[in-house]
């Protein structure tokens, strides 16, 4: 208490005189934000309020269920459009080619995500649906190569080398598409991947001319599945562009007969 009190004498003391209660306060405060961390002293961000009367906040609740309805549109369009077109492996049709989308690498190999497309490729070969597999993927970068991993990945699973064929400029789904059409000459295929985006893909390769059937591979609901959702509603709407606008991948290139080649060495 003595300490206390000494100090308290001693900063009263220190006050010059005539000096008012306030101009003390102030210096008080000045001295007590200058021991303030820097992000304690950062300005404090307003709070988003709503509207006070009736009308603005029946105008607020109906705007955000408009930027919801016009978020989930383009992927209700393609889930819609494309119902009957998805299935299983055992659902799937006879045709002669599979198209699988690149899924990430994890220390060279497949990711979990992509080995199960690569798995459901290789049933649909073993069960004689598919002559022949189309890996389209990533390889922008020297050190990372889907096409690459994902062959390989498909020859220790049974399917033989000659009747895999490479997309190696395959960035994005629309690209993969479009060059499968364009550059590789593929007219009818079975498209694999996830069951969260197995509808985009196969809208996006019926948009750019291929008469497709998607198979969606199915997958725990943990959390990469709920960001896989989640990043579908955004990409939606870019595929929708995609379809309506139609451009050119980023990288188009001369035609291929990788295709054509692995069907004649699959021929009788």
């Amino acid at each position: 208490m003595r300490r206390a009190r000494g100090t308290r004498e001693a900063s009263e003391a220190q006050v010059p005189a005539g000096a008012s209660e306030t101009e003390g306060s102030s210096e008080a405060s000045e001295a007590s934000a200058k021991k303030q961390r820097p992000w304690q002293r950062l300005p404090r961000l307003s709070v988003l309020r709503l509207p006070r009367s009736r009308r603005g906040r029946r105008l607020a609740v109906q705007g955000v269920m408009a930027l919801c309805v016009l978020a989930l549109l383009p992927a209700t369009w393609m889930r819609v459009g494309t119902g009957s077109q998805v299935g299983t492996t055992a659902d799937a049709p006879a045709r002669e080619v599979a198209m699988v989308f690149g899924a990430g690498l994890w220390k060279g190999r497949p990711t979990p995500y992509l080995a199960h497309r690569l798995d459901a490729a290789a049933e649909l070969y073993r069960a004689g649906k598919v002559k022949v597999v189309l890996v389209t993927g990533d390889n922008s970068r020297v050190e990372y190569d889907e096409p690459d991993a994902m062959r390989t990945y498909l020859t220790e699973r049974g399917v033989p080398d000659d009747r895999i064929v490479s997309d190696y400029a395959g960035f994005d789904s629309w690209d993969s598409c479009v060059r499968a059409k364009k550059i590789f000459g593929v007219d009818r295929a079975v498209l694999v991947s996830q069951g969260f985006h197995i509808h985009r893909a196969t809208t996006l390769c019926r948009s750019a001319g291929i008469d497709a059937y998607g198979v969606g591979v199915d997958e725990p609901r943990d959390a990469t599945w709920y960001y896989g959702g989640t990043r579908e509603l955004a990409a939606s709407g870019k595929a929708a562009l995609d379809a309506l606008l139609r451009p050119d991948p980023r990288f188009l290139g001369p035609q291929e007969a990788g295709v054509a080649e692995a069907l004649a060495s699959a021929a009788p």
